[in-house]
């Protein structure tokens, strides 16, 4: 219930303060969201699966975040940006849609 609260706060602060992102973190911040997302997908499959733990969800969701940010950010530095922004959202992508099956499996059992 606390995450669906958290979400919910969020969701409603977002649209009530209406947030700036600023030029320089916008390439990277599709890219994060992405791998945060990637990361609820796995937390939500572990839940499922009766193997979640708060501390490897942050951890995960944390590292993924700030990892992928940094992969494109690198690609920037060396001119190949677009390249790696694709290649980290199709590494995430498939995880992403692997876990959204194993889910699906889950609770439909199909």
């Amino acid at each position: 219930m606390i995450p669906l609260i958290g979400l919910v706060v969020g969701v409603v602060l977002g649209l009530v303060l209406e947030p700036t992102v600023p030029l320089w973190l916008q390439p990277y911040l599709p890219i994060a969201v992405v791998a945060a997302l990637d990361a609820v997908f796995g937390g939500l499959r572990a839940a499922l699966e009766k193997i979640f733990d708060e501390r490897v969800f942050v951890v995960s969701f944390l590292s993924n975040a700030v990892v992928a940010a940094l992969i494109v950010f690198l690609g920037d530095q060396l001119g190949v940006g677009s390249q790696l922004s694709t290649g980290v959202v199709i590494v995430l992508g498939v995880r992403i849609f692997a876990n959204v099956a194993a889910i699906r499996r889950r609770v439909f059992g199909a």
